[in-house]
C-alpha cells in the first residue's frame, strides 16, 4: 500500500502543471476530475466556499482548517488523508496538554536558550541617522543566539516531541542551508531518535560545516541531486514509503495541512517574546517587523503574534538573486504565480506549463520555490508587505552588520538588514523596527570571503569611524551578474547555473 502511495505523490510532486493558475477550473473540480482519472485513490479536500471572492480580511480565513482564504488545504493522495487527520489530533492534544507544555517549555528554557534577547542595534540605528537625518530605533530579535544558530530548533525540538509522543522514531526531514539539518540532528540526539536528512548535492558542496555537524550529531545525511526543492521531494518519498514508523519533520510553514499551522505555531514563540520584550523595554508594541522570507517559518514565527495590530507594519523580504529581471531569484510572492506544491495552494515559481522553476539566491535557505500558504495570504490581504533585495544587497548588509555591531548574521537574515536600507528613509524619527535576525552567520564565512573578491563591498574605515564602498579592481565580470563557465570554475555550485541555457524568465 505504501509502494502505491508513494507512486502517486511521485507523480503529483512532478507534475504540478495539473494544479496550474486556472482557479476557475479548481472551483468546478475539473482538477479532482484529472486526478481521479490518473489515480482512483486521489482525495482533494477544496471547499468550494474558501475558493469564492471571500473578503481579505484576516479575520474571515479558516486558518483552523488548513485554509487561509484561497490558500492551503490538503491536496494529497487518499491514502495520506488519514496520517494526516491522525498527525492533526496529536497535535491539539499534545498543546492542550499541560504536561507537554511544561516538557517544552523547560527544554526551550535549559537546551535551546530561551528567551532570546531583543538587542538595541545603537550604531546601526545611527548609521542611518548619519544618512537620512532622522534616526529609527533599530532591535534585532537575536535567533541567531539560539542552540544550532538558527530559529530552527524551535520547531525542530518540539516536532521531534511531538513524534516521540507518537511513538515514531525514526525522523525525516530536508534541508537547504543545513540550519534545519542541524536543529533535527541536535534534538534527535538528545531525544534518541533516528534521524535522516535529505540535502541537495549542490547545498551540500556549499554548506560542508553544517553537513558536518549534522555528521558528528549521528544523522544520515542522504544526498539527493539538485537543491533543496529536490531534497524535500525526496523526503515526502521517504516518509510516504514507511508511514506507519515515520515522522515527517519540516522545518518551514509548507506543505498540506496541519504542516503550515503546527510550525507557525511552534515557532510563534519569536513573537509573543517581542511582545513581552517591547513592553519591558518601551512601554509599547514595535511599530516595524521586518524578517526574511524563503519557506517563511521566521517570518510567520515573528507576525503572527501581532496579525491583529494593524498598526504594526509587517514586511516579509524575499530572494532577488541577481535581480527580479534576470529569472535568478528566489521571490515567489513578487514573481510567483498561484499553484499546488507539495500539498499545499500558495504562490510558487512555475513555468507557463505549471512546472516548478527552480529557485536562486546566495542565501541558500531562501531557495524555496513556494512560499507558505498563510504568508500567500497575508500578501493578498495587503496585511504584510513584500519586498526583495539582492545578493550584492545582502552580502553588503552582512558585513556592516559584522563591523557595526559585532554580530554575524547568515546570509538569509542578512537580506533583512539591507532592507532597512531601502525602509528607513521613509520612517519618522524614534521608530522601533524589530528585526529577526534569524540565523547566525558562521556557516557563510567562506562563501562572503570569497565572493568579496569580486563585488561592491563596504569597508571600514577605523580611523574616521565610517564606512566607504569600495569596487575591487579584479579582471572577471562581478559574479552577481549572470554565472559564467570562470565562475563556476572558482565556485562549483554555480555549475549547474551554467550548463543550463538562459531561459528563466519564465513567468513575469
Amino acid at each position: 500500500m505504501s509502494s502505491l502511495c508513494n507512486l502517486q505523490f511521485s507523480y503529483l510532486l512532478s507534475h504540478n502543471k495539473l494544479w496550474n493558475n486556472n482557479l476557475d477550473d479548481i472551483r468546478e473540480k475539473k482538477v479532482g476530475q484529472y486526478t481521479s482519472t490518473l489515480f482512483k485513490t486521489c482525495k482533494l479536500i477544496i471547499p468550494s466556499a474558501s475558493l469564492a471572492n471571500t473578503s481579505l480580511s484576516y479575520n474571515t480565513t479558516t486558518h483552523n482548517s488548513g485554509w487561509f482564504g484561497k490558500f492551503g488545504g490538503k491536496y494529497v493522495p487518499e491514502l495520506l488523508m488519514t496520517c494526516l487527520s491522525n498527525l492533526e489530533d496529536e497535535f491539539y492534544n499534545a498543546i492542550n496538554d499541560a504536561k507537554f507544555q511544561e516538557e517544552l517549555k523547560v527544554a526551550l528554557r535549559d537546551y535551546v536558550g530561551r528567551e532570546t534577547p531583543l538587542y538595541y542595534a545603537k550604531r546601526l540605528s545611527e548609521y542611518y541617522k548619519k544618512d537620512y537625518g532622522h534616526e529609527p530605533e533599530i532591535y534585532l530579535k537575536r535567533e541567531d543566539l539560539n542552540h544550532g544558530g538558527a530559529h530552527k530548533i524551535n520547531n525542530a525540538l518540539a516536532q521531534a516531541m511531538l513524534a516521540k509522543r507518537m511513538g515514531r522514531m525514526s525522523i525525516v526531514t530536508a534541508t537547504g542551508a543545513g540550519q534545519h539539518g542541524v536543529a533535527t540532528a541536535a534534538v534527535c540526539a538528545k531525544l534518541g531518535l533516528s534521524c535522516t536528512i535529505c540535502m541537495g548535492s549542490l547545498d551540500i558542496q556549499r554548506q560542508p560545516s553544517n553537513v558536518g555537524i549534522m555528521e558528528l550529531l549521528g544523522a544520515q545525511i542522504k544526498t539527493v541531486d539538485g537543491t533543496y526543492k529536490d531534497a524535500s521531494s525526496e523526503a515526502f518519498r521517504e516518509w510516504v514509503a514507511n508511514l506507519e514508523s515515520s515522522y515527517l519533520l519540516p522545518g518551514s510553514v509548507v506543505g498540506p495541512h496541519p504542516c503550515p499551522m503546527m510550525v507557525r505555531e511552534f515557532q510563534s514563540v519569536i513573537g509573543n517574546e517581542v511582545r513581552k520584550q517591547a513592553m519591558e523595554k518601551w512601554g509599547g508594541k514595535p511599530d516595524v517587523l521586518v524578517a526574511c522570507v524563503g519557506g517563511g517559518s521566521n517570518a510567520m514565527g515573528l507576525f503572527h503574534e501581532f496579525k491583529q495590530d494593524e498598526e504594526v507594519r509587517m514586511f516579509g523580504v524575499e530572494a532577488a538573486g541577481y535581480g527580479l529581471e534576470s529569472g535568478w531569484h528566489s521571490a515567489t510572492l513578487s514573481k510567483g504565480d498561484v499553484g499546488v506544491y507539495h500539498g499545499t495552494m500558495s504562490y510558487l515559481l512555475q513555468d507557463d506549463e505549471g512546472q516548478i522553476v527552480g529557485p536562486y539566491s546566495v542565501g541558500v535557505g531562501l531557495e524555496c520555490p513556494g512560499v507558505g500558504p498563510e504568508l500567500s495570504y497575508l500578501k493578498d490581504s495587503q496585511r504584510a508587505e513584500f519586498h526583495s533585495v539582492t545578493d550584492e544587497e545582502a552580502l553588503l548588509a552582512y558585513k556592516r552588520l559584522c563591523k557595526l555591531e559585532g554580530i554575524f548574521p547568515a546570509l538569509e537574515a542578512s537580506h533583512a538588514v539591507a532592507f532597512l536600507d531601502k525602509l528607513c528613509p521613509t520612517l519618522p524619527h524614534g521608530t522601533k523596527v524589530v528585526l529577526n535576525c534569524s540565523g547566525r552567520g558562521n556557516k557563510d564565512v567562506a562563501t562572503v570571503q570569497q565572493l568579496d573578491q569580486t563585488v561592491h563591498m563596504y569597508n571600514y574605515d577605523r580611523g574616521n569611524n565610517s564606512l566607504h564602498n569600495t569596487k575591487t579592481t579584479l579582471p572577471t565580470q562581478r559574479l552577481l551578474n549572470i554565472p559564467t563557465e570562470e565562475h563556476a570554475l572558482r565556485f562549483p555550485y554555480l555549475r549547474e547555473y551554467v550548463q543550463q541555457p538562459y531561459s528563466r524568465k519564465n513567468n513575469k
